[in-house]
C-alpha cells in the first residue's frame, strides 16, 4: 500500500497518477474541503503527528509515503520523516516547480526576519497574502502597522483570524476572478509579503504584479525538506522511483524515450566539456517542464575539445526496439554561435518532406532538439556541435518505420513527451502520424491504412498508382489514424480491415486491441438476424471460437448479405470521425482478397 499525504495541487497529482495503478491507496488530507477522486483511493482526515502515522504504516502495511502536503506545512513534513525513519520506509517529495527569484526580491529566511526587516525599510502600510495561518506569525508587525491580509472566503479562516484578534475590516476575500493587479490597486500598498509557494501556489501571478505596480515584495522562503526524502517534481517522476521502490505495484513499468536518453547524454557531455563535471545522473527537463534524473552510464572528456556521454535506453516494459541500447552524444565547441545538430552513427538521415526537418538533417525531432538546446544553453552560452549517435542503429531502423518515411542509415530520435507509457500507444499513434503527414507531403491523392502487412500486399494491387508513403498500417488504432487522416486533410483514403478486426468495429470500438476488446458473440447473433440468417448460421455464431470462422457462413446469400451489414456498420462508426473525406471499406478474407467494398461519401 502506499500513503499519500496530499490536500494540494500535488496531493491530487499524485492521486491521479497512483490511481492508474488499478490497485487501493490511502490519501490523507488535515480537512474535508479538497475534492479529490479516485477509483482506489480511500480517503483519511484529520492531523496525525509521527506516532500516529508510524502506527498506522504498521498497520496497513505502508511500503511507500508520498508527501505532496503545502511546503510550509514544516511540522507534517517532520512528522513524516520521523514516521518513515521509525519504520524504516522510503518517502517521496512530490515538489512544485519554483521560479527563480528576481534580483530586487528581499527574500527572508522565516516570519521573524520579514518582519523585522519591513520595520528597518520603513514599512507602513502592507498587503500580507501569506494565508490565514500566518495572521499569529506576523501579529508584532500588524500590531503596529497598518495591515491588510487575504484570506479566503471560509467561516473557519474569518474565526482564526478573529481569535488571534486581527481586525475584521482588514481583511479581504481571495476572489478567483480577480486580479492581483486590481487587488493592488484597491490597497494601495507599500509592500507585499508573500510566500515562496511555487508556480501552482499563484507565486508567479503576485509577484509579476507587484513588480508591475512598483511594490516591494518580501518573500519568505520555503523551508527546506528532510534530506532523506527522494524529490520529484511531477507524475512521471512519481511513477518512475514507485516502479523502482514498489516492484508490481504498476502492471507495467514505464520508460525514457529516445529523445530524453540523448537530452541526458548531451547534457553530461557539456557538462564534462566546458565543468570537467562527470556527472553518473544528471537532471533533464521534459516538455511539461517536469524534471527528472537520468542514469549516466560512462561519460568522459576526450580531449580539450570534445567531450562524449552515454545513455543506456531503458524502455520500461513497452516493446520498444531500441531498449537496452545505447544513446551517445559527443559535444564538441563550435565557432559558429547557437546548437547545432549532427549525424552520427546508427541515427538516420531525413530524404523526404513532411517530417517537419529539412530534407538532409539527422532525423532528431523537434521536441528532443528542443530538450537538448534548453539545457545546453543553460550551460554555455557560445556555439556547440552535438552529434547523437546509436552503435546499433541502422539494423535497429529495419524493424521500426523509418525506411517507408524515407528515413534512412539508421533510427530516429524521437518523444513528444520525454516518457514511453508500457506499450505505447503514444508511440504508435506518433508514428501514425509521421507516416500520414509524410504521405500529404509526398503529394498521395489517397491514403490508405491496413492493419498490417498481410492485407496491404492486397490493397496495393487495388491502387498500383499510389507511392509506397501512401500505405499506413493503423495497427489497433483505427479511431486515431481516421482522426489523423481528417486532420491532415486527405480527400479519399481507403481502409483496408479483416474480419477480426471488423467484427469489434461494427460495434463501435475504435480501438480492436484484444486487451482492450473482444468478439461480443450476442452482437454477431443480433446482427446475423437483422440480415435475416438462417439457423445454420445462428449455431455456426454459436459455437464459434474464432472470428474468421464466419467465413464457413454455408449459405451464400447470407454470407453476402451478414458481410454487407458488417461493412456498413463499420463504416458508419467510421464517417463519424471521417466527415470531410471519402471513405472506401475494404473487407478481406482470409485469403487477402477483396470480399466486400463499400465507399461512403462525404
Amino acid at each position: 500500500m502506499i500513503l499519500i499525504f496530499g490536500g494540494t495541487t500535488e496531493g491530487r497529482i499524485a492521486a491521479e497518477t497512483v490511481d492508474e495503478a488499478g490497485q487501493p491507496f490511502f490519501y490523507s488530507t488535515r480537512g474535508t474541503l479538497q475534492e479529490v477522486e479516485g477509483r482506489n483511493m480511500v480517503r483519511l482526515t484529520g492531523e496525525m503527528n509521527r506516532k500516529e502515522i508510524t502506527s498506522f504504516c504498521r498497520e496497513h502495511r505502508i511500503r511507500l509515503i508520498v508527501d505532496a502536503a503545502h511546503p510550509f506545512a514544516a511540522q507534517l513534513h517532520a512528522n513524516i520523516d520521523g514516521a518513515a525513519k521509525d519504520t524504516d520506509i522510503q518517502v517521496v517529495r512530490l515538489e512544485r516547480l519554483y521560479p527563480q527569484l528576481p534580483g530586487d526580491i528581499i527574500r527572508c529566511e522565516s516570519f521573524d526576519e520579514a518582519i523585522l526587516r519591513m520595520k528597518r525599510d520603513g514599512i507602513k502600510k502592507l498587503l500580507a497574502l501569506t494565508g490565514t495561518q500566518t495572521i499569529g506569525k506576523l501579529k508584532p508587525f500588524w500590531l503596529e502597522n497598518d495591515c491588510i491580509f487575504r484570506i479566503l472566503r471560509r467561516d473557519e479562516s474569518v474565526e482564526t483570524a478573529l481569535r488571534e484578534g486581527f481586525p475584521k475590516e482588514k481583511l479581504v476575500f481571495y476572489q478567483p476572478e480577480e486580479s492581483e493587479e486590481k487587488i493592488l490597486e484597491e490597497t494601495n500598498p507599500q509592500a507585499i509579503i508573500t510566500k515562496e509557494s511555487g508556480r501552482s501556489g499563484g507565486f508567479v501571478e503576485k509577484i509579476e504584479a507587484a513588480a508591475k505596480a512598483g511594490v516591494k515584495i518580501y518573500v519568505v522562503k520555503r523551508p527546506p525538506m528532510p534530506e532523506s526524502f527522494i524529490t520529484v517534481t511531477g507524475k512521471h517522476g512519481l511513477r518512475r522511483v514507485i516502479e523502482q521502490r514498489v516492484p508490481g505495484f504498476y502492471p507495467l513499468r514505464s520508460g525514457l524515450t529516445t529523445g530524453t536518453c540523448a537530452t541526458a547524454a548531451s547534457k553530461a557531455a557539456a557538462l564534462a566539456l566546458i565543468d570537467e563535471v562527470f556527472e553518473k545522473e544528471t537532471e533533464v527537463t521534459l516538455p511539461d517542464e517536469e524534471r527528472i534524473s537520468v542514469a549516466i552510464d560512462c561519460v568522459e572528456k576526450t580531449d580539450a575539445q570534445t567531450a562524449r556521454a552515454e545513455v543506456v535506453k531503458d524502455a520500461g516494459d513497452d516493446p520498444d526496439v531500441t531498449h537496452g541500447h545505447r544513446i551517445i552524444s559527443t559535444v564538441s565547441f563550435s565557432d559558429e554561435p547557437g546548437i547545432h545538430f549532427l549525424q552520427g552513427k546508427g541515427v538516420g538521415r531525413v530524404t523526404l518532406p513532411g517530417l517537419g526537418l529539412p530534407v538532409g538533417e539527422p532525423a532528431i525531432n523537434v521536441t528532443p532538439r528542443n530538450m537538448i538546446a534548453g539545457e545546453l544553453t543553460a550551460i554555455y552560452g557560445g556555439g556547440l556541435d552535438v552529434t547523437i549517435s546509436v552503435p546499433d542503429g541502422e539494423e535497429l531502423a529495419k524493424r521500426t518505420f523509418n525506411p517507408k518515411l524515407g528515413i534512412v542509415g539508421g533510427i530516429s530520435i524521437i518523444g513528444t513527451s520525454g516518457i514511453v507509457r508500457p506499450f505505447s500507444s503514444e508511440a504508435f499513434v506518433d508514428a501514425i502520424r509521421r507516416e500520414v503527414e509524410v504521405a500529404k507531403a509526398v503529394g498521395a491523392e489517397r491514403l490508405v491504412i491496413n492493419s498490417g502487412a498481410k492485407s496491404e500486399k492486397h490493397v496495393k494491387a487495388i491502387y498500383p498508382d499510389l507511392p509506397p508513403q501512401a500505405f499506413v498500417h493503423y495497427g489497433n488504432f483505427i479511431g486515431e489514424t481516421l482522426k489523423i487522416a481528417e486532420d491532415t486533410g486527405f480527400q479519399k483514403v481507403s481502409m483496408g480491415i479483416m474480419i477480426g478486426k471488423a467484427v469489434k468495429l461494427a460495434e463501435g470500438h475504435l480501438d480492436t486491441h484484444s486487451k482492450k476488446v473482444v468478439m461480443n458473440k450476442e452482437f454477431l447473433r443480433k446482427t446475423a438476424l437483422e440480415a435475416r440468417c438462417s439457423s445454420a448460421t445462428m449455431d455456426l455464431i454459436r459455437d464459434m471460437t474464432l472470428a474468421r470462422e464466419l467465413w464457413n457462413i454455408p449459405v451464400p446469400e447470407e454470407k453476402d448479405s451478414f458481410f454487407n451489414k458488417i461493412v456498413a456498420l463499420c463504416a458508419r462508426h467510421c464517417q463519424s470521425i471521417l466527415p470531410h473525406a471519402e471513405l472506401t471499406l475494404l473487407l478481406i478474407d482470409e485469403d487477402g482478397k477483396v470480399f466486400n467494398k463499400k465507399v461512403s461519401s462525404q
